[in-house]
């Protein structure tokens, strides 16, 4: 059975600004009703903040400009006043059936969590459950259309990375060679950086 958080890591590459802050994490997790996957947490400590392959931005909590519990809330509170269920969607996107929630919430205990996002428009969730199988991922696409995944994070970005359709029918994003990173400024006078993952024969 693969494991897929060593598997992203091992395809992302070390990193020389691994921040793991356990206080920050339950605080966040406090606030939210509900804890994280190890998954996520593990991987947003090891290479928040940053955009990933040129499209996917991934934070972590106390990052300054990019503090991920700001950032989750700032979204959460966005998409709570906008209309996420389209009027006659089919059921195979339709969030509520892919979640099975009655209601679709954001930023709470039984609702939908925002992990992380894109360039591009597509928004990342964690759900209660998707497909009946627990903590799943739920996409947002640019079309404003929803998918489920039954996957665990890392499993989701091991897929997004290797060129899967992870956000939705004809969403595939695939860059040959290694790992492209963009480490991002998180306070004054500190720069972008750029870093490349190992090779990886694809």
């Amino acid at each position: 059975m693969t494991d897929y958080l060593r598997a992203v890591i091992d395809m992302i590459g070390p990193s020389d600004d691994r921040c793991a802050d356990a206080v920050a994490w339950l605080r966040l997790e406090s606030e939210l009703g509900r804890s994280l996957p190890a998954d996520y947490k593990s991987i947003a400590d090891m290479y928040g903040a940053c955009q990933i392959n040129h499209h996917l931005y991934l934070d972590r909590p106390t990052d300054g400009w990019r503090d991920l519990g700001t950032w989750m809330r700032r979204t959460s509170q966005l998409w709570s006043q906008e209309e996420v269920v389209r009027q006659g969607v089919e059921p195979h996107l339709d969030p509520r059936v892919i979640c099975g929630l009655p209601t679709i919430t954001f930023g709470t205990a039984q609702g939908l969590i925002p992990l992380a996002g894109t360039d591009q428009g597509h928004l990342i969730f964690l759900a209660p459950q998707v497909h009946e199988v627990p903590d799943g991922i739920a996409v947002l696409n640019r079309e404003l259309e929803w998918t489920g995944y039954a996957l665990p994070f890392a499993e989701w970005l091991y897929r997004y990375l290797t060129g899967e359709e992870m956000c939705g029918w004809n969403s595939a994003v695939f860059y040959p060679g290694p790992v492209h990173r963009e480490h991002l400024p998180t306070g004054p006078g500190q720069q972008t950086r750029v870093v490349h993952g190992p090779p990886r024969g694809m």
